[in-house]
């Protein structure tokens, strides 16, 4: 593969074919651009009080609300959300839901080997519960357990798909090319029903429809600006001068700035950045095949990621994973020109026999990341408040199971889940400003090095694998 653009050398000046194919590209999230994006909810309106009140209105805080009020209906439970629902994270990224809670296998084995196999066990029934719920409630949103396909791009790559073969079957050049027509593929390896696809906004809009259906009460455009002890149980402020007063809370708020100051260095807000195209044509899917439509990710640090939609659209991500000083989320960060121009490159690169066809939209937004690369638990001020968060990219599916562990924290009980290390352990933060940002642009950096130099790692990296720190992707 060529050292320009793909393996993080400079793109140069942009190509004819990438500006024509970027040139109608609009700055709006694909899946949330739709006429049937369920109607805003009003914010709050009087003071109010419940059971269970739980912040954020993405993937946690829904599976937080529907789970808790199916295990005990009587449970009176409100979401507060400070924008729209599933409109940040939940709502723009690439759909896989995966059954890993680990951020993969290599993630998972390294980290807690003794129960690694137990982990990967209720993953899988985890991603199987979740089947099960758009079943039963009937969640219009194109959930395919397609499982996922992994490239191999450059020579290193092989071996390495070769030695993480897990469950899945081995295709050598021609294999992988007859089932995804790219010259950049070396080898794959195919991981069938551990991966579904999905349409991740209208997978939020279900699941807050289904809480509805069961009787959960959802304000919108409504920010929680506090969080303190009252009495027995807790008390909430927020931004539209109205309080809110629960037995128990539940904290989703993903990348944005914790309630709870002890898990603030915990997290940092890592941008990522996709396209998706126009629909291809009948002779466009044939020139590249995807029978199996199966999700898709390279092995290399800078990764991509990249999957087929329902109406034969390609979503491309990844690559560029960007922090900004000061662990700031702000809507102007959602747009990155360089990024979408090194993407497209990148993407004609991969598919040189799609060269023509445009891309429809063009987006970014946040993702909370931590130094174990999969999501941590806990509890506060005496078991009254509990959360989930540092999903690192991998939550579609993952949430469910950080719903699950939170409940179990706020109910007091012993259960599987609680019992696991990686439940009872956190991982080290970050550093505070300006030390946080040094480090990761100097880890971003080192990555890319590692892609250019077969995979190994210099001292730096090799320094954060010996700490814990480290993660290959």
């Amino acid at each position: 593969m060529p050292v320009s653009p793909l393996t993080g050398g400079s793109a140069g000046t942009l190509s004819a074919p990438v500006a024509h194919a970027l040139a109608d590209a609009a700055p709006s999230v694909f899946w949330l651009d739709r006429p049937d994006r369920p109607a805003p909810r009003p914010a709050i309106g009087a003071a109010e009080s419940a059971d269970l009140v739980v912040v954020g209105g993405g993937y946690t805080g829904l599976w937080t609300a529907l789970l808790a009020k199916e295990a005990n209906p009587r449970r009176d439970v409100v979401v507060v959300e400070a924008g729209r629902i599933g409109w940040a994270a939940s709502g723009r990224n690439g759909g896989f839901c995966s059954a890993s809670l680990t951020h993969g296998e290599a993630n998972g084995r390294e980290r807690w080997p003794a129960e690694y196999e137990q982990l990967h066990r209720l993953g899988l029934a985890n991603l199987d519960a979740i089947a099960d719920t758009v079943q039963r409630h009937g969640i219009d949103c194109d959930f395919q357990r397609t499982g996922e396909l992994t490239v191999a791009t450059a020579p290193h790559q092989v071996e390495w798909l070769r030695e993480d073969l897990g469950a899945g079957t081995f295709l050598d050049r021609d294999a992988v090319r007859a089932e995804l027509d790219s010259p950049t593929y070396l080898a794959g390896v195919h991981t069938p029903d551990e991966t579904a696809m999905v349409d991740p906004a209208r997978l939020a809009w279900g699941l807050a429809a289904a809480a509805e259906s069961l009787g959960v009460r959802i304000v919108e455009r409504t920010k929680v600006t506090g969080l303190e002890r009252d009495g027995a149980g807790m008390r909430l402020s927020t931004d539209r001068g109205h309080d809110l007063r629960a037995a128990r809370v539940a904290l989703g708020t993903n990348a944005f700035p914790s309630l709870l100051r002890r898990t603030r260095l915990h997290t940092v807000p890592v941008y990522d950045y996709v396209l998706m195209t126009e629909p291809l044509s009948e002779q466009q899917l044939a020139s590249i095949g995807w029978r199996s439509r199966a999700g898709v990710g390279d092995m290399a640090n800078q990764f991509h990621y990249y999957r087929i939609t329902e109406d034969n659209r390609i979503l491309w991500g990844g690559y560029d994973a960007i922090y900004h000083l000061g662990r700031r989320v702000r809507p102007t960060k959602d747009q990155r020109p360089q990024t979408f121009e090194r993407l497209a490159a990148h993407f004609f690169e991969t598919f040189p026999q799609l060269e023509g066809l445009r891309f429809s939209h063009r987006w970014g937004g946040a993702i909370d990341t931590c130094t174990r690369f999969c999501a941590f638990y806990g509890s506060a001020h005496d078991g009254r408040v509990a959360y989930a968060l540092g999903y690192t990219g991998l939550g579609v599916g993952a949430s469910r199971f950080g719903a699950a562990v939170t409940l179990d924290l706020l109910d007091g009980v012993d259960t599987e889940r609680t019992r696991l290390q990686m439940v009872r352990e956190k991982p080290l933060p970050f550093p505070p400003e300006p030390f946080a940002y040094a480090g990761i642009q100097l880890t971003r950096w080192a990555l890319a090095r590692a892609d250019e130099n077969d995979g190994k790692r210099n001292a730096w990296l090799r320094t954060l694998d010996r700490l814990g720190l480290g993660f290959d992707s």
